[in-house]
């Protein structure tokens, strides 16, 4: 049965005030990740804006420890730490590696790979804001296809994004998920869930970024609940193989429509001069991949 917002725990593991931009949905997501972790865990970090949030030594508005390591190591210093821990008999702790889109989708997928392959005991959250928000709005492999970055031509990027979750399903690892911020009990119960499993387990958060996407801060929440509406993010999970819709997703596909994707670029300044032949691509990829999401959720009904 799906959480309720007031069935969630009261306990608060980040602080209040800390350097994340205003409006940032990160925020929101890793306050409802620490609670579904419940505080006994360790993180890893690179590079990145969860860096920012977290702070500088000594100083901290988080109240978990973790592990601020190089851009490309996220995975492979998890495994490390997975080892370390089953060494000292310490293996009730959960390990997290946390990092961007730059840092799993890019740099960070060779060791993301290889600790899949090996299915060590961890679980992997990528915070997607679909660019390199950290250091300057570089575009990266989860960028949209049409959206403008500081190294994209004028007219936007010109490929569709990298779909990393289904990258991660073709190793065979037991839980896959999506999830978006704007739904933040689907987003707890799936941490939750991924606790209680053994091996690799990875989820790709949608993370709204005001700065980065260019829209007002106060949208943050909105701009989410538009991309899980029009299709450019599908909130599922994959469990042992076995493919279901979640939250929003599930009661989109039960209705039979999505939103057009063009009122959600519409709305966010990246997409500016984008070019409907561009608008058509992305809305014919997004058809495509709901399609394939509503027949395999179907087919494990």
């Amino acid at each position: 049965m799906a959480t309720k917002i007031l069935d969630l725990p009261e306990e608060e593991y980040m602080l209040p005030g800390n350097r994340a931009c205003a409006g940032c949905s990160l925020g929101i997501g890793f306050r409802h990740i620490l609670k579904a972790l419940g505080g006994n865990c360790i993180f890893t970090v690179p590079a990145s804006c969860l860096t920012v949030l977290g702070g500088m030594y000594p100083t901290s508005s988080v109240k978990v420890p973790w592990m601020n390591v190089v851009f490309p190591s996220s995975a492979a210093a998890a495994s490390g730490l997975v080892a370390g821990l089953k060494a000292t008999g310490r293996e009730d702790i959960t390990v997290v590696a946390m990092a961007g889109d730059g840092g799993t989708a890019d740099i960070g997928i060779q060791a993301l790979s290889g600790a899949a392959e090996r299915n060590t005991n961890f679980i992997y959250i990528c915070y997607d804001n679909e660019a390199y928000m950290n250091t300057g709005t570089q575009r990266s492999g989860s960028t949209p296809i049409g959206a403008r970055t500081t190294t994209t031509p004028a007219f936007g990027k010109q490929q569709q994004a990298k779909d990393v979750p289904k990258i991660l399903e073709a190793h065979g690892i037991p839980y896959i998920a999506t999830s978006c911020p704007s739904f933040p009990t689907d987003l707890y119960d799936k941490v939750k869930k991924a606790v209680g499993i053994k091996g690799t387990r990875y989820m790709h958060m949608c993370a709204p970024c005001p700065s980065g996407w260019q829209f007002p801060a106060k949208d943050t929440v909105e701009i989410g609940r538009m991309a899980v509406e029009c299709g450019a993010v599908v909130l599922y999970e994959i469990e042992d193989g076995v493919f279901r819709l979640t939250s929003r997703s599930k009661k989109l596909a039960e209705q039979g429509e999505l939103q057009p994707v063009r009122e959600y670029v519409s709305v966010q300044g990246r997409f500016k001069g984008i070019e409907d032949e561009t608008i058509e691509a992305m809305q014919s990829w997004i058809n495509k991949r709901w399609t394939e999401c509503i027949k395999r959720d179907a087919e494990n009904r």
